[in-house]
Parts: structure tokens; C-alpha cells; sequence
């Protein structure tokens, strides 16, 4: 009995050594696709190296798809149109694409292997989306996790971009990742300022980039970024506003804030501030002044679990009760939401039940 278990054992591990030897082998010739070609909207040619994720083989030859997860699959931002070469969905795609999307053969870059010549689309503004080297000029701790970073363009020296936009920064090999990844990021400054991006990061627990940034990063550094991206900004209209956000969702409504004051807009906006504890607000003074120089703006700061030594005599509950609590009707106004899945979701079903249409309510939902 005992015999013709152990014979049993060395027979699955022989088998599983073979399989092992074998995909080894696969991977060194099977694998090696040499040399294929990526036709961009039947204008570009590209010539890469097979076998690589599509967003990989783009961003190296200086064509960059958006994605705030840098690569990971878990955001469904990084879609193309995949016209020619496209071969059947892979399991990490599909959750991310819609029925109609497959119709259009929409792929998720970061997933979708070049593997043969391929012919695809994209949105034809990516074309201008750029690579700049910053400096560090200043690294400011908001709060006890949020860090500001400001960077000085050094080339180009000037980005052309819209308040609510973002950018992807760029970590170098360090300790937490052996190659070159990048993470999604809004910029906080406000657009007239063009030789500067300013971001605020939140330290996430064991996250690549915010590991970095709040470890490692030190003033006069270089760093790369390139976008800017996205179409999470003002529309063009003079419905009043509402603007709900959280931690670092601070940033794009920040920008959009600050550029609608230097602009002297008289739009009416309340802006709905969540955070739990006093320790976790900040900027509080230049929302103040925002309020001073733009009569029709109004700052509205709320602690979910204020602690009794915040002596706090503001707004206490979750955002989303807040908005409820201040808000009668919103069906004749729009609304800028920034923070997690979660607290979007939550804002949304919130909004539609004050009488907001869906399709007016803007938001930039971080992975």
C-alpha cells in the first residue's frame, strides 16, 4: 500500500517537472513573437517587440493610454478599438467590457497581448498627450497621509491642460517593484500656472507609487509624468453646482475651484468636504479665501467621527447625509464628484433622489 502511494507521489511530481520543463520551453519559442506591427487610426506605424501587453508596447514608443491603476487590470480605463488582430477576450478583460464594447471590439490595453500585427483606434486627443521631465520643488504634508507635491516642468517646460485633468507619475525601480511602473494622479493646480503640476498623494499601505513618494521623494528629485488626461471637468453651462469629495479628491476640484475664482465666475457652488477626524482636513484657510474672493462659492467641511478633542462645531455625519440634509432640490443643478468607488456610488443614488438627472452628474472615481 505504502509502495504504491510513494509511486504514485514521484509520478505526479515527474509529470509536473515535465510540465514544468515544457512551458519553460513555450515561453522561450512559442512565446517569442519577434517583431509585429501596430497600425494607430490608419496614420501611425509602429514597429515593437511581440508578446508584450498593448499598453506596454504604446507607452514605450512615446503613445500613452490612459489607466489610473498603471497596468494592473483593475481600473478599465486603458480601452481601445482593436479593428484587426485581435483574437478572443481573456477572462481579466471582461469584466471591464460591456456588451455593446464587444461589439466595437473594445479591448483593455493592459491585458490584451500584441501577439500578430494588430490595427487599432483611439481618441485622436491622446495624440497630444505628452512626456515631461519635472524637478520637485516642494514636498508639503497636508495631513498625516496626504502629501503635496509640486513639480516644475522642465521639458517641455509647459503643459496644456484643463482644470480637473491628470497625469501619470512615473516610479523607478526601487525596492517595492523591479521595472518602471506608473500611477494616475489629478492635478491640484490650477491650469494658468502652466510650467507647474501640483499633486496631492495619499499614503496607501504598501502602495508602489505612494510608498515612494511619501519614503523616498526628496526636493530637487526628477520625476516623469506624462498626460495630461481625462475628461473630468467644467462644463460650459450656468447651472448652479454641487462638488462632493473626500481625502485626496480634493485635488481636481481644487483646480476647477481655483481657476473658476481667477476667472471671476458667479456660478453658485457648494462644495461638500468628507473627511473623519480634524486631523484629516486641510486647506481649510485657502477654501476660506476662495470664499472671500468668490461670493457665490461655499465651503461646507463634515466629520463622519469627529474626535471630542477637535472641539468640532461644523457639519458631523457621512457626506452623503449632509448633502441630503442641506439640499432640497438638485434637479436644476450638476455635480463634480471626486473619492473612491464606494463614496461615488453612494453620492450618486443621493443626488438622483434630490431630482438631478444622472447624465449631469461628472465624476472621477479613483481605483
Amino acid at each position: 500500500m505504502i509502495t504504491t502511494l510513494l509511486i504514485s507521489v514521484l509520478v505526479i511530481t515527474a509529470i509536473a517537472m515535465v510540465l514544468a520543463i515544457l512551458m519553460v520551453i513555450a515561453d522561450a519559442t512559442v512565446g517569442n513573437y519577434g517583431e509585429v506591427h501596430i497600425n494607430i487610426n490608419q496614420k501611425k506605424d509602429l514597429t515593437v517587440r511581440g508578446g508584450q501587453p498593448l499598453l506596454k508596447a504604446l507607452n514605450n514608443e512615446g503613445v500613452f493610454i490612459p489607466s489610473a491603476c498603471g497596468g494592473r487590470g483593475s481600473c478599465g480605463l486603458c480601452k481601445v478599438r482593436v479593428i484587426e488582430g485581435g483574437g478572443a477576450y481573456l477572462p481579466t478583460e471582461l469584466p471591464w467590457i460591456s456588451d455593446e464594447e464587444k461589439k466595437e471590439n473594445v479591448r483593455l490595453s493592459c491585458q490584451f497581448k500584441v501577439k500578430n500585427d494588430v490595427s487599432i483606434m483611439i481618441p485622436e486627443e491622446l495624440f497630444s498627450v505628452r512626456q515631461f521631465e519635472t524637478k520637485v520643488e516642494s514636498l508639503v504634508d497636508l495631513t498625516h497621509d496626504i502629501k503635496q507635491v509640486r513639480l516644475k516642468l522642465i521639458d517641455p517646460p509647459t503643459i496644456d491642460c484643463k482644470a480637473g485633468q491628470f497625469v501619470q507619475f512615473q516610479v523607478p525601480e526601487y525596492e517595492l517593484t523591479d521595472e518602471m511602473v506608473y500611477r494616475a494622479y489629478s492635478m491640484a493646480s490650477i491650469p494658468s500656472d502652466n510650467t507647474h503640476v501640483e499633486l496631492e498623494i495619499r499614503q496607501v499601505p504598501n502602495g508602489i507609487c505612494t510608498t515612494y513618494v511619501h519614503q523616498h521623494l526628496k526636493e530637487g528629485d526628477t520625476v516623469s509624468i506624462n498626460g495630461p488626461y481625462g475628461d473630468f471637468f467644467l462644463r460650459d453651462t450656468d447651472r448652479d453646482m454641487i462638488c462632493i469629495a473626500g481625502g485626496s479628491g480634493m485635488a481636481p476640484l481644487k483646480s476647477i475651484i481655483l481657476d473658476m475664482a481667477e476667472k471671476k465666475s458667479t456660478r453658485k457652488v457648494r462644495y461638500f468636504f468628507g473627511a473623519r477626524s480634524k486631523r484629516d482636513l486641510f486647506l481649510l484657510d485657502e477654501m476660506k479665501a476662495i470664499e472671500k474672493d468668490m461670493p457665490s462659492f461655499k465651503f461646507i467641511p463634515a466629520l463622519s467621527e469627529p474626535l471630542e478633542e477637535d472641539n468640532w462645531d461644523g457639519e458631523v455625519g457621512l457626506i452623503t447625509d449632509v448633502v441630503g440634509r442641506l439640499t432640497e432640490n438638485a434637479s436644476e443643478s450638476e455635480a463634480y464628484l471626486c473619492g473612491s468607488p464606494g463614496m461615488i456610488d453612494a453620492c450618486i443614488k443621493v443626488l438622483k433622489e434630490l431630482g438631478m438627472p444622472e447624465e449631469r452628474i461628472y465624476y472621477d472615481k479613483f481605483a
